[in-house]
């Protein structure tokens, strides 16, 4: 059999986390959809996104990581123009009010340092998200491992693989999906890494 050879799957998705892989195979996130990865770090969840025809945006508080982003955007989607691409913190955006689609937030808000900074990074995602737009995030939590983290201060924990986390447990997502009126379109999900760590996917539509 013969025919042209596929690109090999890191080229064609990058480091995608597979729970956003999942949002895409479910068609939960198309290309007409304006979205931004708001802490994006060096892009690993846009390279698709960008070959795929998505109006992506980007953020990072962290300068090399945006010309990472940048210089990744210039090679798989010339058309998209570098303000797309800022440098600045989650929690204070200057993307305006319901300027996207959908918002991506992968392992980013489990390094808030306080309840004060993760309520205001989840409120700037929230504030730039359309109604009817998609809420797509990972985060470190506690659930199935309760027991196992140790509180260092509020609710930053140390976790059994040394790192200290900002962590969530269920009752609060259901009790933000609600204060934020949002709706959750797939239940509260959590991968538990035996012995280290947990990471729970938290999607949810706004109303």
């Amino acid at each position: 059999m013969s025919g042209p050879i596929p690109p090999d799957l890191d080229t064609l998705f990058g480091g995608i986390d597979i729970y956003l892989f999942d949002q895409l195979l479910r068609r939960r996130l198309v290309p007409s959809m304006r979205t931004l990865d708001a802490g994006c770090g060096g892009g690993r969840n846009l390279v698709y996104l960008l070959r795929a025809g998505f109006d992506v945006c980007a953020t990072d508080a962290e300068p090399r990581a945006v010309e990472a982003v940048r210089r990744l955007a210039a090679s798989l989607a010339p058309s998209l123009p570098p303000t797309n691409f800022r440098v600045e913190p989650v929690e204070r955006s200057t993307f305006a009010d319901a300027d996207f689609d959908a918002v991506v937030s992968s392992a980013v808000l489990h390094f808030a340092r306080d309840e004060t900074h993760f309520t205001a990074m989840v409120g700037e995602m929230w504030r730039v998200l359309r109604p009817g737009g998609i809420f797509f995030c990972r985060l470190a939590s506690n659930i199935g491992m309760e027991s196992q983290v140790q509180r260092v201060d509020g609710q930053r924990f140390l976790l059994p693989d040394g790192s200290e986390r900002y962590l969530v447990d269920a009752a609060t997502l259901l009790a933000l999906t609600d204060r934020l009126g949002g709706r959750l379109i797939d239940p509260i999900k959590t991968t538990v890494v035996h012995e280290q760590r947990c990471m729970t996917t938290w999607v949810t539509r706004k109303q």
